[in-house]
């Protein structure tokens, strides 16, 4: 901690760090950057140099446990492949580091198992990076399923795709799979947030491949169902070929949408009530003051890792389920 504030690590200095991140936490009133991680110290100081940071210290993966002896570093942020998660959650740990993992967690449940481990053994905290827990309009939706504002829920539609996939996010061993990961773990976040409800059974489908040069080891789109108690059901679907960002609630007594629903900004909403326009924040840095915040009282952060390995043990039934066409119980 330096100057009462706990200084962040970045590992993985592409596009969202550069974008996204590096903004969020600047805007922070709990942390500040305080190293930079690439494959080399070269890379790290010349990204540094682009962001106008001075004075924080550049790693190389090869030498990135050296940062045990860093005082100033309180929290690795992982924004690496994630095939890369857990070998790094693991090595932030060993360096008695807090650590916040980029979603998807990591490629299987196994590796949740050991990332949870090893962070629990070294007493650092684990958080998962699901900026939309703090994003007004989708925490709205949780409210609406805690407090049952229009009913019980009785079905969710969620759909989510990009266009513009590219490098390690089309080859299955670093990233684990295609669309379903990368943007559909989204859907299967707000199914359970919109629900307040966990899936009882899965059921899947893989779309027809229009590029399968392109889609050689991942899926190119897929769709599947999550089966809850009583009937209600959330039909979900994540595409490499199509820009979609939408969710549907239907209740007993009403109805909630979003669109776009999942991005980072301009998240838009409606109900059967009238507009919701709750406004627009950083997400990203309201979920890093919670973490700093939750590291400080000594709290639980609520996109905790054993949050995030139960949406790695539903993509892993989802997989199964299109493989095999059978149900997939949880």
């Amino acid at each position: 901690m330096k100057n009462n504030k706990y200084g962040i690590a970045l590992l993985g200095l592409g596009q969202y760090t550069t974008d996204q991140l590096a903004n969020a936490i600047q805007q922070s009133k709990n942390c500040f950057i305080a190293a930079a991680v690439s494959s080399s110290v070269e890379k790290a100081k010349e990204w540094s140099l682009s962001q106008k940071l001075e004075n924080i210290a550049c790693y190389s993966h090869d030498n990135f446990e050296t940062i045990h002896t860093n005082t100033d570093v309180d929290i690795v942020y992982i924004v690496l492949p994630n095939a890369l998660h857990a070998e790094y959650a693991i090595k932030a740990a060993k360096a008695r580091k807090h650590v916040i993992c980029e979603k998807p967690m990591a490629i299987t449940v196994s590796e949740c198992d050991s990332m949870i481990k090893a962070c629990n053994e070294a007493g650092v905290k684990l958080a998962i990076g699901y900026r939309l827990h703090f994003e007004p309009h989708n925490a709205e939706i949780k409210r609406f399923a805690d407090e049952q504002v229009f009913g019980k829920v009785k079905k969710v539609t969620a759909k989510n795709g990009i266009t513009d996939a590219q490098g390690w996010e089309l080859d299955k061993n670093m990233a684990g799979g295609g669309p379903l990961v990368n943007v559909g773990v989204y859907c299967v976040q707000a199914a359970r947030y919109a629900t307040g409800l966990e899936p009882i059974y899965i059921t899947a489908q893989e779309g027809q491949k229009s590029n399968p040069d392109k889609f050689k080891t991942v899926e190119e789109s897929i769709t599947w169902q999550m089966h809850f108690d009583d009937g209600v059901v959330a039909d979900c679907f994540a595409t490499y070929t199509e820009n979609l960002s939408d969710l549907h609630i239907e209740a007993e007594h009403g109805w909630t949408k979003l669109q776009p629903a999942f991005g980072y900004d301009s998240i838009k909403g409606i109900t059967s009530s009238g507009p919701l326009d709750l406004g627009q924040v950083s997400d990203q840095t309201l979920l890093i003051d919670h973490v700093a915040d939750c590291i400080k009282e000594n709290k639980d952060i609520i996109v905790s890792g054993e949050e995030g390995k139960k949406d790695i043990q539903i993509i892993e039934a989802i997989y199964k389920a299109a493989r095999t066409g059978d149900k997939v119980y949880l």
